[in-house]
C-alpha cells in the first residue's frame, strides 16, 4: 500500500529550473501537505511549536548578546593586552558585525540546499567552538579575528530564525509569534553590556567569554532538539520516501528539480546587491536602516565611556544605563497593535483593496523623529549632572573623604603606638640599667 500522501491537481508545475508537464509529472502523484499532515510544521502540537520558538529565540539572543557584551570588557582588554587606543579596542564590535553581515550571505543558500536544522546545528557548533579561542586569547588581534569568523557562523540565527518562526506559525497567530520571538533578539544587544558589565567587574574579561561559551553550548543543544521546518526540504524528503516505499518513480514534489549548488549560491550572494542597486526605494531604506543601526551600536560603545568617565559609574553600574533601551524596545513590541492600526488607516490601493506596503513608512517616520529629538537631548545632557547623579557623586565623595580620614587617623595611631613602644623600651632599659647599678633605686 502506498503511503498517504497529499496531492493537488495541476496541469503545469513550475520548478526552480523549468516547467514540467503533467505527462512527466502526474498531478495525482504530487506530494503536498494535507490539511492534517503531521509532517507540516504548522500542524505540530502547540507545546512543541512553542518550544521551537523559544529555542530559536534564545539562541538568537545569545548570538546578538555576544556582539555587545564585548564592550563591557574593553577596559580590561586594553589593560591585559597593553592597548592604548580605544578605537582599536572597539574593533572587536566592528569585526563581529561584519561577520554577521558576511555570514548571512552564505547561510541562506545553505538552508535552501540542506534545510534549516542541519545548518543551525552545524553553524552553532562552530560558533560555540570559536568562543574558546576568545576565552584563551593572548592578544587583542587574535580576539578580533576570531570574533569575525565566529560571527559568520552565528549569523545563521540572525538570517534564518525569523523564517523558522514563520514556518511553524499559522496565519492567525503569526503576528503574535513574531512579536514574542523578537523580544529576545531585540534585547540581546541591550542585555549584553548589562550582564557583561557585572561579569567583567567581578570575574574579569575572560569570564565574559566563558559565559557566552556556556550560553552558546546550551543554545546548540536546544537547536539539536528541534525539527526541520523548511517546507521544500520536507516535501523533497517525503517524495523520496514515497518513491522508495512504493517503488513508484512517479511520486514527485515541485521542489525536486533545483538549480546547481554553485548557481544557487551565486544567486543568493548577488541578489541582495542587485536589489540594493536597482531598486530606488531600497536606496533610502538601506540608508535609513544603516544609519539607525549604526546609531544603536554607537550607543553600545559610547554609553560606557559617558557613564564611567563623565559620571564615575563602575563597569557593572554603567551597564544599567542600557535598561532604558530595553524598556523602549519592549514598549515598541507591545505597541504592535497600535502600529498596525496606524498602518491599516493608510488609504487602500483602489485596484487590490489592500493597504500598500509603503504604509509602514508612517511608523518609520514616527521613529525617525523620536530618535532625532532624543539624541539631540542626549548630546546636550552628556556633561550635565542630574540631581540624582549629583547626590550620588557627593555621597561617594563624602565616603571617600571619610575613608581617607580614617586611614590617616589609623596611621597616626600606629605612629604614636610605635613611638610609645620606643619610649617604653628606652625607659625600661634605663630603669633596668639604673636598677642593676643601684638596687636601692628599684
Amino acid at each position: 500500500m502506498p503511503p498517504t500522501i497529499g496531492f493537488q491537481e495541476a496541469t503545469r508545475v513550475r520548478t526552480a529550473t523549468s516547467f514540467g508537464s503533467s505527462a512527466s509529472r502526474p498531478p495525482d502523484h504530487e506530494v503536498v501537505f494535507d490539511d492534517d499532515d503531521p509532517e507540516n510544521p504548522r500542524n505540530w502540537s502547540l507545546w512543541f511549536r512553542s518550544w521551537m520558538i523559544f529555542a530559536i529565540s534564545y539562541t538568537t539572543w545569545v548570538v546578538v548578546f555576544y556582539s555587545t557584551s564585548y564592550t563591557a570588557s574593553i577596559p580590561g582588554l586594553m589593560e591585559a593586552f597593553d592597548v592604548t587606543s580605544t578605537p582599536i579596542a572597539t574593533l572587536g564590535v566592528t569585526t563581529y558585525l561584519l561577520g554577521l553581515a558576511t555570514g548571512s550571505l552564505l547561510v541562506a543558500p545553505a538552508s535552501e540546499l540542506w534545510g534549516r536544522k542541519p545548518v543551525y546545528v552545524t553553524c552553532m557548533t562552530c560558533f560555540t567552538l570559536l568562543v574558546i579561542p576568545c576565552c584563551l586569547a593572548t592578544s587583542l588581534t587574535e580576539m578580533i579575528i576570531v570574533r569575525f569568523f565566529g560571527a559568520m557562523f552565528g549569523a545563521v540565527m540572525v538570517s534564518n530564525s525569523a523564517g523558522s518562526v514563520v514556518d511553524v506559525s499559522t496565519e492567525e497567530y503569526r503576528a503574535l509569534t513574531m512579536s514574542l520571538w523578537s523580544i529576545a533578539p531585540m534585547n540581546g544587544p541591550v542585555t549584553g553590556p548589562v550582564i557583561g558589565g557585572f561579569v567583567y567587574q567581578y570575574l574579569g574579561w575572560q569570564w565574559d567569554n566563558w559565559l557566552v561559551l556556556i550560553l552558546a553550548g546550551v543554545g546548540t543543544l536546544f537547536m539539536a532538539t528541534t525539527k526541520e521546518t523548511y517546507a521544500p526540504v520536507i516535501l523533497q524528503r517525503k517524495a523520496a520516501r514515497a518513491r522508495k516505499e512504493t517503488d513508484d518513480e512517479r511520486w514527485w514534489s515541485r521542489y525536486d528539480e533545483r538549480v546547481s549548488t554553485s548557481a544557487l549560491v551565486k544567486t543568493y550572494m548577488w541578489r541582495p546587491f542587485e536589489l540594493a542597486f536597482k531598486e530606488p526605494i531600497l536606496w533610502f531604506f538601506n540608508l535609513w536602516l544603516s544609519l539607525f543601526y549604526g546609531i544603536l551600536y554607537l550607543c553600545f560603545v559610547a554609553y560606557p565611556i559617558v557613564f564611567t568617565q563623565h559620571r564615575g559609574w563602575g563597569p557593572g553600574t554603567s551597564g544599567l544605563s542600557f535598561i532604558g533601551m530595553g524598556i523602549g524596545t519592549m514598549i515598541g513590541i507591545c505597541a504592535e497593535p497600535f502600529w498596525r492600526k496606524v498602518i491599516n488607516n493608510h488609504p487602500k490601493d483602489p485596484e487590490t483593496g489592500k493597504v500598500p506596503p509603503e504604509a509602514t513608512a508612517r511608523v518609520m517616520i514616527i521613529g525617525s523623529v523620536l530618535v532625532a529629538v532624543v539624541f539631540y537631548r542626549y548630546g546636550a545632557k552628556i556633561r550635565s549632572k542630574s540631581k540624582i547623579i549629583r547626590q550620588l557623586r557627593e555621597d561617594q565623595e563624602k565616603d571617600d573623604r571619610r575613608v581617607e580620614k580614617a586611614q590617616r587617623r589609623k596611621a597616626k595611631l600606629a605612629n604614636a603606638a610605635g613611638g610609645d613602644g620606643v619610649v617604653e623600651k628606652e625607659t625600661g632599659a634605663i630603669i633596668g640599667t639604673t636598677g642593676s647599678k643601684d638596687e636601692s633605686a628599684v
